[in-house]
């Protein structure tokens, strides 16, 4: 079943207080928190700082930046007060994601400057995991959390790290606290929420190995779609970029977009690329839309608008895109959109849209 993530935010809460709360009565000023420069004191405070962060971007449909408060506590709070502070942060991030209507996005800097109520709740998830473990290492506690909040976390803001042995040390990795056979330690690294382009009657949003997923199997992958579920075209292509995802060769700015109208926030169909652009500059895309939603000129507003970002980018010189021949609605999209025929074989025709320079 889908989650927007407030319970997997309790839940992270939930485990750092109890964990931590039998340890209170230790120095948490004096030892360093893991890898970190700060101390444990300061990274548990930290982690209240970060929760109500979100749950404020959120609340407050911040667009530009970040909210403009910190939270600061009462002179003489003690270690326990410290995590009646993360425990009340945490259920407002909680109550913010659950109540955050779906297409709403709020300011994130990394990478593209936005995400919505599932990004803000991974990215919770995360701080919290990662603070707690990062707490637990300096003061000599033992802890690892469910693997299934980890799960969460990576299939969602890292797309890009493919999964490892465990979800707990396959995140440990991905943030440069931990070693995978046969992967380099990691001395940077950033969280990725998904990418989401602007048409003017839609939006295109990136679709997550979270949402391919659920997409590829029945579920709705987060969308409310017109007509109740996917064209049949989508489910596969979902079940193509997991595989990717799995496989550590999914690169989610070239991955797969939903369609999802603005009047209504219905997801309309669904369109993105093969792979990423080969040594050519070449990039292959595809779409489909449910049956509801044809002969409205979706379909080419959104080819206009995903074909410019991506000519728009230095590897891209060409877009290229493959129809059956009995396809008509589909070749029509395609001149539409000012791509041109330049290959034929029995069965399909190639069409082509190249940057402006390259014609």
């Amino acid at each position: 079943m889908w989650t927007t993530g407030a319970e997997q935010v309790e839940q992270a809460v939930g485990e750092c207080v109890g964990l931590l709360g039998t340890v209170t009565g230790r120095d948490w000023h004096g030892p360093r928190a893991g890898r970190l420069e700060w101390s444990c004191r300061e990274a548990a405070e930290h982690i209240a700082d970060d929760l109500i962060a979100y749950a404020g971007q959120l609340a407050g449909r911040e667009s530009e930046a970040y909210s403009p408060f910190e939270i600061s506590l009462e002179e003489g709070t003690d270690n326990a007060g410290v995590l009646r502070v993360i425990g009340a942060t945490g259920t407002l991030l909680a109550a913010a994601v659950r109540t955050t209507p779906p297409e709403v996005r709020a300011f994130h800097p990394y990478p593209f400057r936005s995400a919505n109520r599932e990004g803000f709740a991974a990215m919770g998830v995360a701080e919290v995991l990662l603070h707690t473990h990062d707490i637990a290492e300096g003061l000599g506690v033992t802890y690892e959390p469910d693997p299934a909040l980890c799960d969460f976390v990576l299939r969602r803001i890292f797309p890009h790290v493919q999964p490892g042995p465990t979800p707990w040390r396959t995140l440990l990795w991905a943030t440069g606290r931990g070693e995978l056979p046969g992967r380099p330690a990691l001395t940077e690294w950033r969280w990725s929420n998904n990418l989401v382009i602007d048409a003017e009657r839609l939006t295109l949003q990136g679709v997550t190995p979270a949402a391919a997923a659920d997409l590829s199997t029945v579920g709705d992958g987060g969308f409310a779609w017109l007509g109740g579920a996917p064209a049949d075209g989508t489910r596969v292509g979902a079940g193509l970029v997991y595989k990717q995802y799995e496989d550590g060769v999914h690169r989610p700015d070239w991955g797969m977009y939903a369609l999802v109208r603005r009047e209504d926030g219905r997801a309309l169909g669904a369109m993105g690329f093969h792979g990423v652009p080969d040594e050519a500059g070449r990039v292959e895309i595809g779409y489909d839309l449910v049956a509801a939603a044809r002969g409205h000129g979706y379909a080419t507003e959104a080819l206009r608008a995903l074909s410019a970002w991506a000519l728009d980018r230095p590897e891209t010189r060409v877009v290229v895109a493959v129809v059956e021949r009995g396809n008509r609605p589909s070749q029509n999209v395609l001149a539409r959109a000012g791509f041109t025929r330049v290959a034929a074989d029995p069965e399909h025709l190639t069409y082509e849209l190249r940057a402006s320079g390259d014609r």
